[in-house]
């Protein structure tokens, strides 16, 4: 999961990669989703799976859980 840097409108994002590093540079450069271009992002959560089937059902999950999201976001804030 990845979130606005501050400075900009507070948003979270939800997605799988088998490479992490080059996926948030895509989103950053405005070159990922279309709904996280003209933002700067920053890694919060990651999870590893070795199937991605499981890596996309645990993407759903976040992606429908508002709560759970919600929860990482405010850990990832307590850390800094």
């Amino acid at each position: 999961m990845i979130k606005t840097v501050d400075g900009f409108r507070k948003k979270t994002y939800v997605g799988y990669s088998n490479n992490l590093e080059k996926r948030v540079l895509e989103h950053n450069t405005n070159r990922g989703a279309k709904s996280t271009k003209g933002y700067k992002w920053l890694l919060i959560y990651k999870k590893k799976f070795l199937l991605k089937s499981d890596a996309m059902k645990y993407e759903y999950k976040l992606k429908i859980n508002r709560t759970k999201r919600q929860k990482i976001l405010l850990k990832s804030e307590k850390k800094n």
